[in-house]
């Protein structure tokens, strides 16, 4: 049952993704000084299918995630065929820490979808102001002194902003079609739809020899950053909500500066050591709404998205009537 703000496990797997895809702007970055981007994409995605494969058919989930398989497809969809092409365009022309800036929007258009779907909680000031922080962090952090420097492509800024849309939408498909198929089952069905998918693209399209740096960081990013961290995400939303979620992408781009300045050599600003703090207060606001322990309720925005709506029971011929039977986010009746 998911509370009102983060549990210790939530925080747990929070800073897990925050970690997590916070290092793929660097390793994006090395794989396509000799790899398309339809090769990352083929190879990342059937890298970690290949890893997850004998788990998921030992489990019996790949078989439960098959009987949905449209939703899954859905899902890689809009999850991974797309951000991660379009990720891989556009690092090619935009520093890696405003490409972090701009998919640090993901809260924002999540709560926009959200709010579309008529969950106010979005609307609660602490939350609004959570989000508003954390985005002025990004923009501090990434805005400071020798990080922009140059002209930015804004067509490969908008494909950024098109990354955000869809990272935002696909933990909905999770939530309200996919809740009930355990995670490792929709994780490798999916990989393994866009692997395939890819891979005649990533033949036709590539022409160079892979370096060895390129091909080391392939691995990783198939390894760490899909397979293990698509595990963590999905876990994540189950603990947490669709919509809360998405909120280590504001940690996301600072994680990829200070790799950056350990890797690279790079030169930590003051825009990073000013913009820090705010980034993560802006993140507890609007994971916690302000408080220090969370209140001992269910989430209403994770049940809102979880939740079928479940017919009144009829009453019995006497007698009182039975207690409403509510549905948790992970799926399990309960009565209050």
């Amino acid at each position: 049952m998911s509370a009102a703000g983060f549990s210790r496990r939530g925080w747990l797997l929070f800073g897990a993704m925050c970690l997590l895809w916070g290092v793929p702007y660097l390793l994006i970055s090395v794989v396509v000084e000799s790899f398309s981007p339809p090769a990352m994409v083929a190879g990342r995605t059937l890298i970690a299918a290949l890893l997850l494969l004998p788990f998921a058919i030992r489990s019996g989930a790949l078989r439960a995630a098959w009987k949905l398989w449209p939703w899954v497809l859905a899902f890689g969809l809009i999850e991974m065929a797309g951000p991660f092409l379009l990720l891989g365009h556009a690092e090619q022309s935009l520093p890696s820490g405003l490409t972090g800036l701009l998919v640090a929007t993901v809260p924002l258009f999540a709560a926009l979808i959200a709010l579309g779907g008529g969950d106010r909680g979005v609307l609660r000031p602490a939350r609004l102001i959570g989000l508003l922080v954390g985005f002025v962090g990004v923009g501090v952090v990434v805005a400071g002194p020798g990080l922009t420097g140059g002209k930015v492509d804004l067509l490969a800024a908008a494909e950024v902003l098109l990354v955000a849309v869809l990272y935002a939408t696909a933990p909905f498909i999770v939530a309200r079609k996919l809740t009930h198929v355990p995670s490792i089952g929709t994780i490798t069905l999916a990989l393994l739809f866009i692997g395939i998918l890819y891979l005649p693209v990533a033949l036709l399209t590539q022409h160079r020899v892979p370096t060895i740096p390129s091909i080391a960081a392939l691995v990783a990013l198939g390894v760490i950053c899909t397979a293990i961290a698509f595990l963590a995400f999905f876990a994540l939303i189950k603990e947490v909500g669709p919509v809360r979620a998405p909120l280590f992408t504001y940690v996301n781009p600072v994680i990829a500066i200070i790799l950056g300045a350990i890797v690279l050599a790079e030169p930590l600003t003051v825009g990073l050591l000013v913009g820090f703090p705010l980034v993560i207060i802006g993140c507890w606001f609007a994971g916690t709404g302000g408080r220090l322990r969370p209140k001992a309720a269910i989430d209403e925005t994770a049940v809102e998205l979880t939740a079928e709506p479940v017919p009144p029971a009829e009453p019995p011929a006497s007698g009182p009537a039975a207690p409403p039977e509510v549905r948790t986010p992970g799926g399990s009746p309960s009565t209050d």
